[in-house]
């Protein structure tokens, strides 16, 4: 863990004085994506997981769709910042321009337009159904899982889970990398997702939920709140989204047919 953080000598104010104590700060490097030899983006990471990472961004972003697509994807470490290079089959820039759009948060994503009008057009159809004990079990072992979290208070964190199991943890600085890093996972090593959730952290803006979609997970669990436009998104793609889930309460912005005994 501690090579995600540094220990640095601080000085705190508590009960009316100062006094010195460490503190452990998460790390922040730099990852530039290239796609095909043209620079995609750069994100803000802690260095975890880059081929995930990377991945998962293309896939959420629609700008690689298949698996068979997938040529090479190669990690170019440099001295306080990284490189990670994907070779695909197909051009991906031959119908669209590449535009890059500020998302709320950390995140940075590419035609944001694009990806609501191509997401809002499908409706999620996947059967799974969980019970609102599942559900604060999952978001319990989510904190419980967050030992990066409790050392540097700077990070966030997402898993994927049936039911009844975490098949994956994942913490970034980021909630979006948190859940592109499983979506790039779940990418290479043909995970399936309908009969999965995702549990997170942070509230549910628009980018987090289109990351959900396209991941292909019907439902989208999160201990803070939900935009107005996320829930607006969420009814009309029939997404099941459930935020505030704390202290044994929970907040079901649309449940579609997902939640038992609602």
């Amino acid at each position: 863990m501690m090579k995600y953080a540094l220990t640095y000598d601080v000085a705190e104010f508590v009960e009316g004085r100062f006094q010195e104590i460490q503190v452990a700060a998460i790390q922040e490097v730099p990852l530039t994506l290239y796609l095909n030899g043209h620079e995609v983006v750069t994100l803000l990471c802690t260095g975890k997981h880059p081929k995930f990472l990377a991945l998962g961004f293309l896939k959420s972003d629609g700008l690689i769709t298949d698996r068979k697509q997938l040529k090479d994807i190669r990690v170019e470490e440099e001295p306080e910042r990284l490189k990670v290079h994907v070779e695909t089959s197909h051009d991906p820039f031959k119908l669209q321009r590449l535009e890059r759009s500020i998302t709320s948060g950390c995140g940075k994503g590419t035609n944001f337009e694009r990806n609501v009008e191509t997401i809002a057009s499908k409706t999620v159809t996947a059967k799974l159904t969980v019970t609102p004990e599942q559900i604060f079990q999952l978001a319990a072992e989510l904190q419980e899982r967050s030992t990066l979290y409790r050392a540097t208070r700077g990070c966030h964190n997402a898993l994927l889970a049936t039911p009844e199991k975490i098949l994956i943890f994942r913490e970034d600085i980021g909630r979006h990398n948190a859940i592109d890093m499983i979506c790039g996972e779940c990418f290479l090593d043909n995970i399936p997702t309908e009969d999965k959730l995702i549990v997170s952290t942070g509230r549910i803006a628009s980018e987090i939920l289109l990351k959900a979609i396209r991941l292909g997970v019907p439902i989208l669990v999160s201990g803070s709140a939900a935009t107005r436009f996320s829930i607006d998104l969420a009814r009309r793609t029939n997404m099941t989204v459930i935020g505030q889930v704390r202290h044994g309460r929970m907040v079901v912005y649309n449940h579609g047919g997902r939640i038992a005994g609602l």
